[in-house]
């Protein structure tokens, strides 16, 4: 499917990002570069591909002036790169809505540019928002706005690549059963009390009527879609996969 293609993966170490980067090299990619803060979990991917790992802050501008000689030329991007938080608006310190801001929305933005400036053209970006920036619910207000700005972000890419054939897109899950959990505190709670796994399943069956989460294989094999040229017409787009928690 990516035969000899090669793409660019933010946030590649854990989660979404980790099982996007294994998708692509399954299914053929000739060319990986991997960005993350975690080196050590970078260096532990073991993939079929050739593979360029990059440890650095998509946040950061001069980490992006550094890399920029290692990306071109790239067939597709995945802008994945988030962290997670919660807490009312009046209790929120702002230092805490800068963090959530700066990784999910000016990380994005400068992963967007970099990937831009080095994809071919006929080229794919998928960026990896949330439901949360399409649902308000309360204690999300910085990661809600954050995702929300992003898939702004996205549909005015798309309308600037498209000349270049580029086409720009979202994805939108709800819960994906990932380690950025783990700042919920809801979750942290219930994970220690019950274990991981059921505090899923207790969360799920809550939030979805599907009653169940995603795994992060399932949201990879979605981007992978939204790369290929089976959604050639694709662009501008959000693909909502939430097991129904958008209803």
């Amino acid at each position: 499917m990516f035969a000899d293609r090669a793409y660019l993966v933010t946030g590649a170490a854990s989660g979404i990002g980790r099982a996007m980067a294994k998708h692509l090299a399954a299914n053929g990619a000739g060319r990986l570069v991997l960005v993350d803060r975690d080196a050590a979990a970078l260096d532990a991917l073991d993939l079929s591909c050739a593979v360029e790992r990059l440890a650095g802050d998509v946040a950061d501008e001069a980490f992006w002036d550094g890399a920029a000689a290692k990306l071109a030329p790239l067939d597709g991007a995945i802008a994945n790169a988030g962290v997670a938080g919660a807490g009312p608006i009046a209790d929120l310190a702002f230092a805490e809505w800068r963090r959530i801001l700066s990784i999910n929305l000016d990380g994005a933005f400068l992963t967007l540019r970099a990937s831009l400036r080095a994809l071919r053209d006929g080229g794919a970006i998928v960026a990896t928002a949330s439901a949360a920036g399409l649902k308000p619910e309360p204690g999300v207000a910085a990661y809600g706005a954050s995702k929300a700005g992003l898939i702004h972000l996205v549909k005015v890419a798309a309308k600037e690549a498209a000349p270049r054939r580029i086409r720009v897109n979202a994805i939108a899950p709800a819960g994906v059963e990932t380690p950025v959990w783990d700042a919920v505190p809801l979750f942290a709670d219930r994970a220690r009390a019950i274990g991981r796994d059921a505090a899923f399943a207790e969360l799920a069956a809550m939030a979805t009527p599907l009653g169940r989460y995603a795994k992060p294989e399932e949201i990879a094999a979605q981007i992978g879609f939204l790369l290929s040229d089976a959604a050639a017409l694709i662009t501008g787009t959000v693909l909502v996969s939430d097991g129904g928690y958008m209803l």
